[in-house]
């Protein structure tokens, strides 16, 4: 079953002269992660909008857990989840009173939304910060927390929009953690990120849009075949670049990718290990030692890269309504 269909979205702005999405085009299964891939105004946070009923399109259609976004959305707001890229918490409110303050939001009683409270404060390890002011929150606490008010009503599906974009490295690794019980728990998620990675550890699959676009889907593995196979990848000394590039093109049968800075030779091969042995030979009858050699299999990077031209943008921390606040697209 599908928990999520959109069909041919389109949605313009300044009076039609800018598409932010044309025609775009996605299904998610139910109980699964599509994790939304793109540059920077590529249509990502767009499209969460829009599902989300935060957004009315120019045109198309989409349906969210069985129900017609555009005709019910009332009703889609019952059924879903939503983290943006800004937390949405009073910071003069403890973390106890943002997720009371929500629960009786989405008309639980005081008893109910106390008790949905004390259970998402201990789902999200908050529960000792439970009545600290959230300005006194870490970043990672304070996504952690934004994330549970947005299960409040334990929604069937949930979109996240960059949902670690500004946390550190352990921050992103913990809330990693969360979302992957959740996704364990048969909750239907629509992600988009800027960290490919991340895109790589969580999704089942993947859409990667630009200019309003879905211009692939599928999963990590097939997009990286996409690129192609393995590569062969070399550092020598710089007066050895001529000669081992010829050699690697030998054995490749391609014209090698040289590096003059760092001295590295890439080239694409076939048959992996043994175009790995094949070259070390030639290598050792040429007195070749090279500094460094192996196989590297395609990233999401090189997906990325070879399908919109350019690399994934991450977007500088700047002052924005807080110390550490990060500005996003």
């Amino acid at each position: 079953m599908k928990s999520i269909v959109a069909h041919d979205l389109v949605k313009t702005y300044d009076k039609g002269t800018v598409k932010a999405l044309d025609g775009l085009s996605l299904e998610v299964e139910e109980g699964t992660v599509l994790g939304l891939l793109g540059p920077n105004g590529a249509g990502k946070t767009t499209t969460v909008r829009v599902l989300a009923t935060l957004l009315t399109p120019d045109s198309g259609s989409a349906n969210v857990a069985g129900i017609d976004v555009l005709k019910h959305p009332d009703e889609v707001r019952k059924v879903i989840g939503l983290s943006g890229q800004y937390a949405a918490l009073d910071e003069t409110l403890t973390g106890w009173d943002n997720l009371t303050m929500f629960g009786r939001l989405y008309h639980l009683n005081s008893a109910a939304s106390k008790k949905r409270a004390e259970e998402l404060l201990e789902k999200f390890s908050l529960t000792d910060a439970a009545k600290r002011p959230i300005r006194t929150y870490s970043g990672g606490m304070r996504r952690r927390l934004d994330l549970a008010a947005s299960l409040i009503v334990k929604p069937k599906v949930l979109f996240l929009d960059e949902p670690t974009t500004g946390l550190d490295p352990r921050g992103r690794m913990e809330m990693w953690g969360v979302i992957d019980e959740l996704v364990k728990g048969g909750v239907t998620l629509l992600l988009t990120t800027q960290y490919l990675e991340e895109a790589d550890h969580l999704a089942d699959s993947i859409a990667v849009i630009d200019t309003g676009k879905v211009i692939a889907r599928g999963t990590a593995d097939e997009l990286k075949n996409q690129v192609g196979g393995e590569r062969l990848e070399i550092t020598v000394e710089v007066n050895q670049i001529a000669e081992a590039t010829k050699l690697v093109e030998q054995v490749s049968g391609a014209t090698p990718t040289v590096d003059a800075g760092i001295r590295k030779i890439s080239a694409p091969v076939s048959n992996g290990s043994a175009s790995l042995i094949q070259v070390l030979r030639l290598l050792d009858e040429a007195k070749i030692h090279p500094l460094d050699i192996g196989l590297k299999r395609p990233s999401l990077d090189d997906v990325f890269i070879s399908l919109t031209g350019h690399v994934a943008e991450v977007i500088p921390e700047v002052e924005v309504g807080g110390k550490n606040a990060t500005k996003r697209k």
